[in-house]
Order: C-alpha cells, then sequence, then structure tokens
C-alpha cells in the first residue's frame, strides 16, 4: 500500500505540471496582459515606457521561458503576486480557500444525510408512490439551475419570510459569532446541495437494488438476518461504490464551480476568486487557484480509491510491480 501511495503521488504530482504548463498557455494566448491593463488607463506612457516595463516583468520572452522562471519560483514556494489584490498569492488563496471549504463540507454533509435515506426508501420500495415521488424530486434537483434555485431562496426566505440574510458573510450590525455566520451560510449550501442531493440520491438508489437482488442477499435472508443489518453491512456498503467515485470527482468541481453560488450570496471563495482572477488577467492568482481545483479533484480520486478498499475487502491496491 506505501508503494501504491507514493506512486499515486508521483501520477498526482505529473499531472499538476502538465496542467499548470497548459494553463499557463492557455492564460498567455489570452489578449492583452497586465501592463497593457496597467498602462490603459496613462494617456501619457509612451511605447518606449511599455516595452521597459514588459522587459522589467518578463513579458516580452517567449510564453515557454515564462513558464519555467515561474514553475522554478513555484518549486520554490513562490507563486508570485497578484495583480488585482497587489498581495501573494498563496496568501489570498489562503483567506479564500476556508469559505469553500466550509460550504463544500457542508453541502456535502447535508447530500449525504438526505440522499442516504431517500435512496434506501425509494430501493426497498421500487415502483412505488414513494419512489416516484424521491424519483420526480430528483430529477427536478437535477434540472434546476443554480442561479434560479439561489433567487427563489432569496426570494422566498429573505425577501417575503425575513428569515435569513440574503447575502454577505456576517451582518454588519451582527457580532460576527458562529450563528451569524451559520445563518449566512444556510442560502449558500442548500443551492449548493441541491443538484449534489439528487444525483447521489439516483445512482445510489440503482446501484442498491441492483445490489439487493444478488445472491449474496437472498442467503443472509433466509439465514435470518435482520433487514436493517442486510441493509447496513451487506447492501449499502457495496452499493456506495458509485456514489464515492462521484464525491471524488466533486471536490474539484465544487472548489471552481461554486462561482455562481458565492457570486449570488457574496461569499468570498475560490469560485469567485478564479473568475475575477481570469477577466482581470490575473494571471498567477488564475492559475494558482485553477491548480487548486485541479489538486482537489486528484486528492478526491485517490481518496475515492482508498475508500474502495475499505468498503469492499475483495478490492487490494498494489504498485505495478506487485508490491
Amino acid at each position: 500500500m506505501i508503494r501504491y501511495l507514493a506512486g499515486r503521488l508521483l501520477q498526482t504530482a505529473f499531472v499538476l505540471v502538465l496542467l499548470s504548463a497548459a494553463t499557463y498557455g492557455l492564460l498567455g494566448l489570452m489578449p492583452g496582459d497586465p501592463v497593457d491593463l496597467m498602462t490603459g488607463a496613462d494617456p501619457d506612457i509612451t511605447p518606449a515606457d511599455i516595452a521597459r516595463l514588459k522587459a522589467l516583468y518578463g513579458l516580452d520572452r517567449p510564453i515557454w521561458e515564462r513558464y519555467l522562471t515561474w514553475l522554478s519560483a513555484a518549486l520554490q514556494g513562490d507563486f508570485g503576486y497578484s495583480r488585482l489584490y497587489a498581495q501573494p498569492v498563496l496568501d489570498i488563496v489562503a483567506t479564500r480557500l476556508p469559505t469553500t471549504i466550509l460550504l463544500i463540507g457542508l453541502s456535502l454533509i447535508l447530500a449525504l444525510a438526505v440522499a442516504l435515506p431517500a435512496a434506501i426508501v425509494a430501493a426497498r420500495n421500487p415502483g412505488s408512490l414513494v419512489d416516484r415521488a424521491i424519483n420526480l424530486t430528483c430529477f427536478a434537483g437535477v434540472s434546476v439551475p443554480p442561479f434560479w434555485l439561489a433567487l427563489l431562496l432569496i426570494i422566498l426566505f429573505a425577501v417575503t419570510l425575513g428569515w435569513l440574510p440574503a447575502g454577505g458573510m456576517s451582518s454588519p450590525s451582527g457580532d460576527g459569532g458562529v450563528l451569524d455566520r451559520a445563518r449566512h451560510l444556510v442560502l449558500p449550501v442548500l443551492t449548493l446541495s441541491a443538484a449534489t442531493v439528487a444525483a447521489y440520491t439516483r445512482h445510489l438508489r440503482s446501484s442498491l437494488i441492483e445490489v439487493l437482488g444478488e445472491d449474496y442477499i437472498r442467503t443472509a435472508r433466509a439465514k435470518g438476518v435482520p433487514e436493517r443489518r442486510v441493509m447496513t453491512r451487506h447492501a449499502l456498503r457495496n452499493a456506495l461504490l458509485p456514489v464515492v467515485t462521484l464525491i471524488g470527482l466533486d471536490l474539484g468541481s465544487l472548489v471552481s464551480g461554486a462561482l455562481i453560488t458565492e457570486t449570488m450570496f457574496s461569499q468570498l471563495g475560490m469560485g469567485k476568486t478564479i473568475y475575477d482572477a481570469v477577466m482581470g488577467n490575473d494571471y498567477n492568482l488564475a492559475l494558482v487557484g485553477l491548480l487548486t481545483a485541479a489538486t482537489a479533484t486528484l486528492i478526491g480520486n485517490l481518496a475515492a480509491d482508498l475508500t474502495y478498499a475499505r468498503l469492499d475487502p475483495r478490492i487490494v491496491y498494489r504498485s505495478e510491480d506487485g508490491a
């Protein structure tokens, strides 16, 4: 297992280097550069001044040379400064990433807390009225656009009922405590969880229906094993494998894909940060933000693979040489 983990970590590092090169190249092909944006508002600047600034920042060199310079500094822990915020990139990521991690963590917990019992009820009664109602609800959850759901939640709970704040990280007149922060997280978490709950429920229901028809389930029931134990110890563990895969893939997409939710509710997370960086030609911040999302995806996939072995003892990971 140790050699397998070492091999996977080396693969992760290799993939991140390739992604950084591809992302750096794509960002470099965008029209304009930071110097053009800085000098565009100064009518008195001369072409010679622009040339000197580009030489100072290394923007007059080929893009592959600039990438190698950036990579060499990044391997030493220096990811550069943000043009938009005039701060080290890592400082900005360190302040924005916890917000996204909190949103993702709460949304995944809520999604699993709702999806597991809903899928179990639907799988135990396939074709019933309850099963059809759960399927219809899941279909609606997958189909509703996040921005539209966010607007509906704001109108209902913030405008009409006045129970929850419409956005922001904390109340201007509040004490900024845990309860105040929790009130501002309710609507974003509900918005972020809607499609996730629906997808997890549908996949887990289908997997449970298939597993419940297996021979070992019938054998366990024939031996008099209680139905609750059959479901939790035999069926659910194997049925969870597809959901574990989805969670591993969702980690990266939620880090960068929470843009709509973070924008609608004014949550300063990585999704909004990546969007602002790309639109503002902030190369360093955009690159590190996208690599953060990619790292989350790779770590999620590795965690999913390790969870497979935990759920199913038949799965054993070895290195390519069999060790």
